[in-house]
């Protein structure tokens, strides 16, 4: 497979919060690890506010009466109020700083957070060191809280997880681990409970809220004979499902895999930031050095108390919290976001690349339309069959198949089938199937297969999805099979070229009379009928290398023979909720409602997310230009330094969890 989730390492200085779900304990960088509450404890808001409002009495007392303190005997009165506010507001700070300072990763913006503050105090300066440390504390609160508040979507899927299954046993019903039910048991699902595992109604019917796998408001009724999904709740009615996968392989375990790891994709917007943290800090160090020692050296009259305030200021307006916290923030908000609404992202960089995205390319059958077929007509050929004889043997041969088209035969044919009857079972793929049934060699499948057979008959043009059938290679007759379109194929359309994809096409299987209709009710530029899987390859290579091209390419699909192509596209989209695993384990993006409209909604949220990221980057980069400024020429205070910081941090954040929305 193309694209095989795996996890990046993070680096020192990075400050990405990687996979904050599963509070990923090996962070090497700072300020994931002062941000995790000592490596993975939940994050308690009462605790925080309550260790914020004794730092500020302490800090408003001691600004209140720093004149009396400071008159005390060696200003003991100021330290020893002001010291414990320190300690309390920056304890974390420091104890990162240590611990990465021993494990030789020093340049990093606790480093810097520390030395400055240190260095205030030596100049006597309590109250604005104790103020640095206090409003990063405040700034990490709220970061702590956009952070939780990104997270609740995905946590909200997480939470989707069933707990037990109801297990059909001799003795009666058992309540067992759904990892510990196999395929072909029975489970028996009652309302309010969740649906442990993916199967087939056997017995009952319900209404099931299917919202937190694909963002469907509206309860989905569900009949005997239908798939359902694990995860899904049951409503109403007494479900008896039969297994049809394991729980590994099951719908929900697949989406908790995808969402836990969808981090692990960083976007190249992220990579950027952290080679740009990792030597820009260290500059930041050695040029505040320089600002310390030189000018006192250099200018006459200078004062080195003066200088070391200029370098520590600058120090501090120089964290790079406001990029290293929003910019991981927004791209997660953007996969929260669309998990939140059934499109799930399988990393940040796919969310970059939606954004370059001009032509469109859709598989037709299971996404453009709803792969539910029907026999509409049948056509015998010649006198030695009627049609049911003609659908008799027609649901035979396909008794092996998996396909939708061979279901619709045999729901069509209506009766048990004698397998036995059929040997020498084989599936030609994009062509059709040849088989010995009942001891004549029978072919169903496509005109070409019939063309490949040297199979003589006058049926090319027929209008439909059509099935031919040859018995001892003389042309029996064929079967017209009817897809219909999805309620909102039309409206995906429409949406693409209103958000400016430049090209849709379609690629299909069925022949041109079909391709051509369907193109023309939904208003696609181009199409491509007849394709075999491989072909389909080859003209997503032709869109690739198109001379001119300047965008992406992304293709949506749901079958098995669509992997391929989903794997070879800039960006592979599989319809999850319906579609195959090898679809679904391939594809960059999973649209679990099966709606073709997700994919102009997921293109809208990878531009809004990119959007927001970018606005932050440009903020923090720029107002930390001019207070930098300010505080080389000596005009910005402590106080300037800390709002160029924490204040700049905090817009940026705000500005990242609009993503979610």
């Amino acid at each position: 497979m193309k694209r095989k989730i795996h996890s990046e390492s993070t680096n020192c200085c990075s400050c990405e919060h990687e996979n904050y779900e599963n509070h990923n304990h090996d962070h090497n960088h700072s300020h994931d690890e002062n941000h995790n509450h000592d490596h993975g404890e939940e994050f308690n808001l009462k605790k925080e506010v309550f260790s914020l409002v004794v730092i500020l009495i302490l800090y408003v007392s001691g600004i209140i009466s720093e004149a009396q303190l400071h008159n005390t005997l060696y200003s003991i009165g100021e330290y020893l109020l002001f010291i414990p506010a320190y300690l309390l507001s920056g304890w974390s700070v420091l104890k990162t700083a240590g611990r990465n300072i021993v494990r030789g990763k020093v340049f990093d913006e606790t480093f810097l957070m520390t030395v400055a503050t240190l260095g205030a105090i030596a100049i006597h300066k309590l109250p604005e060191a104790v103020g640095v440390m206090l409003f990063y504390k405040i700034g990490e609160l709220f970061q702590d809280i956009a952070v939780n508040r990104s997270r609740s979507s995905i946590k909200a899927l997480l939470e989707v997880r069933p707990d037990y299954a109801n297990i059909k046993t001799e003795t009666g019903l058992n309540r067992v681990s759904p990892e510990a039910v196999k395929i072909d048991d029975i489970i028996f699902v009652k309302p309010g409970e969740k649906i442990p595992l993916d199967g087939e109604i056997i017995e009952g019917n319900s209404q099931v809220d299917a919202s937190a796998l694909t963002g469907e408001s509206v309860p989905r009724t569900v009949r005997v004979g239908e798939t359902v999904l694990a995860g899904m709740l049951n409503k109403i009615g007494v479900l008896t499902i039969k297994v049809t996968k394991l729980f590994d392989e099951s719908s929900i375990a697949k989406i908790l895999d995808l969402v836990q790891n969808a981090r692990s994709k960083k976007a190249e917007t992220e990579k950027f930031i952290t080679i740009f943290a990792r030597y820009y800090t260290p500059v930041v160090v050695f040029v505040s050095l320089a600002i310390a020692i030189l000018p006192p050296l250099l200018i006459p009259g200078a004062t080195s108390s003066e200088w070391v305030y200029r370098a520590l200021i600058l120090l501090v307006i120089s964290c790079p919290c406001g990029l290293v916290i929003s910019i991981p923030l927004g791209y997660f908000g953007g996969i929260g976001g669309a998990a939140k609404r059934g499109i799930l992202i399988k990393g940040s960089t796919f969310l970059d690349t939606l954004t370059k995205v001009n032509t469109v390319v859709f598989d037709k059958t299971g996404t453009l339309t709803k792969g539910t077929f029907k026999v509409t007509q049948i056509v015998p050929s010649n006198s030695d069959f009627n049609q049911y004889d003609l659908l008799t043997l027609a649901a035979k041969i396909e008794s092996h198949s998996n396909h939708p088209i061979a279901q619709s035969i045999r729901d069509a044919y209506g009766q048990s089938i004698d397998v036995s009857v059929v040997r020498d079972y084989e599936e030609i793929a994009g062509y059709g199937i040849k088989a010995n049934v009942d001891n004549k060699l029978v072919l169903a499948g496509s005109d070409r297969l019939l063309h490949k057979e040297n199979i003589a008959h006058e049926t090319c043009n027929v209008e439909g999805t059509v099935v031919h059938l040859a018995v001892d290679r003389i042309y029996a007759g064929y079967i017209v099979i009817a897809d219909e379109l999805k309620e909102d194929a039309r409206e995906a359309i429409q949406a693409l070229k209103r958000i400016g994809v430049e090209k849709t096409v379609m690629l299909t299987g069925d022949n041109q009379a079909i391709a051509s209709r369907i193109a023309l009710q939904l208003g696609i530029d181009d199409y491509e009928a007849e394709l075999l899987p491989e072909e389909k390859v080859s003209v997503i290579e032709k869109l690739l290398h198109t001379p001119g091209k300047h965008g992406k390419v992304a293709f949506i699909g749901d079958g098995i023979n669509d992997a391929p192509v989903i794997a070879r596209a800039d960006v592979g989209m599989a319809m999850g909720g319906l579609g195959s695993d090898a679809a679904i384990e391939t594809a960059d993006i999973v649209i679990m409602t099966d709606a073709p409209s997700k994919v102009a909604e997921a293109i809208q949220i990878a531009k809004k997310t990119h959007r927001i990221v970018w606005q932050n980057i440009a903020f923090a980069l720029g107002i930390k230009s001019i207070f930098i400024a300010l505080s080389i020429f000596g005009i910005a205070t402590m106080w300037e330094a800390v709002f160029a910081d924490v204040g700049v941090a905090l817009l940026a954040i705000f500005n990242a969890t609009r993503v979610m929305k």
